[in-house]
């Protein structure tokens, strides 16, 4: 990693990406954009621009908190290591010695690495999720159905991106604590890294307090299946308070950037308190592919995958961006938000918008393109 003390933003590249960030909300591009940006010591850039609600004209609130979608799988999958190094279980055990109910249907192989990599061969979202989410089902009924369920191919033996398999890995952080994901997740990371605005699921005072903090996050736009105005969709107090492992983090460009550092740090609080170890960022961050035999050799070679992080797809249409570092990690999020790390220059982004991208994701990697050229 570059000494941070010689890294810096150049003012002029810098504005840059401020003017391109403006220009996509005054064109209706975008309907707004925060931007974080930053080494492990400093935030150097922070950037919010557009309408807090894409059809209203109030501006994006200086203290916005966004609803992240499937960043927040990378952060659940490093609570599952902390666990792994409590002595709690480790990457070949089997989901069925945490969950018994889980190994019908021909899942009984399952193991823990599996779920952190994509390679369980459970799917995306459920053949019945929109019912589910009408019926404002729990997170223990969307367990319920994922045990049900019949993988795709035999677990290590493919990739296909799988948020019931981060549903899984939630229920095992619960069982193994006895807290929710949620409150777990809260007490290792969030409040220790100072992370005040941060939660998987709001809590109940975001909605009644005097000053509801609900106020503050923008409006999603909504894809086509879901409907406007309804009561399970991003924007209703039901999904917002569900707390997903997949996909409900709800948080700060700065807070988020707080967790971006602390990965630099290699694990540590800014005032040095260790959270997690240096060989865990180590593992969650390099290629796990190289160990799995079955693997398509396309996906190890071309598209792979840490433990829960998303390592580099220069070649592929939705990269991180077509200038960071060979080992540059980080995720996407389907409400139109990006998360990239980049060890090698000491340096993060994160781009968070309310528009899903379409596959290309193409104005998250202009805009990402344009911060990791005003780095020198």
């Amino acid at each position: 990693m570059r000494e941070t003390t010689a890294v810096r933003l150049h003012p002029g590249r810098w504005q840059a990406v401020v003017d391109l960030a403006t220009k996509y909300c005054e064109s209706n591009t975008l309907p707004c954009v925060a931007i974080a940006t930053g080494t492990a010591d400093s935030v150097d850039g922070i950037v919010h621009v557009g309408r807090q609600k894409p059809n209203e004209s109030a501006a994006l609130r200086d203290d916005a908190i966004f609803l992240v979608a499937s960043i927040t799988k990378p952060i659940v999958c490093m609570g599952a290591l902390l666990l792994i190094e409590r002595g709690a279980f480790t990457l070949v055990d089997r989901v069925v010695d945490f969950i018994p109910e889980f190994g019908r249907n021909r899942k009984y192989g399952t193991e823990l690495r599996h779920l952190l990599t994509h390679t369980s061969g459970l799917p995306d979202m459920l053949p019945d999720n929109v019912e589910l989410r009408k019926a404002h089902a729990s997170l223990t009924r969307f367990v319920e159905r994922t045990c049900e369920e019949a993988p795709v191919f035999p677990p290590g033996r493919g990739v296909l991106y799988q948020s019931m398999g981060i549903a899984v890995l939630g229920e095992i952080i619960a069982r193994v604590t006895g807290k929710t994901c949620a409150q777990f997740l809260h007490d290792e990371f969030f409040q220790p890294l100072g992370m005040q605005d941060a939660a998987l699921g709001a809590p109940d005072d975001w909605f009644d307090s005097a000053t509801p903090k609900i106020d503050r996050v923008p409006e999603a736009v909504l894809l086509h299946e879901q409907e406007s105005g309804a009561d399970w969709t991003w924007n209703s107090r039901y999904w917002r308070q569900l707390g997903v492992p997949w996909g409900g983090l709800l948080t700060t460009p700065a807070d988020l950037a707080m967790y971006a550092q602390f990965m630099l740090r290699m694990g540590t609080t800014v005032d040095g308190r260790r959270l997690l170890a240096p060989a865990t960022i180590s593992a969650a961050t390099r290629n796990q592919f190289e160990c799995m035999r079955d693997i398509p050799e396309f996906e190890r070679r071309c598209q792979p995958w840490g433990l829960g992080w998303r390592l580099d797809w220069p070649a592929h249409s939705s990269s991180f961006g077509d200038l960071l570092g060979s080992r540059t990690y980080g995720h996407w999020g389907a409400t139109g938000t990006v998360l990239w790390i980049d060890p090698d220059a000491g340096i993060f982004a994160l781009v968070l918008t309310t528009l899903p991208q379409d596959l290309s994701g193409k104005y998250l990697t202009r805009l990402s393109n344009a911060i990791a050229a005003a780095w020198e």
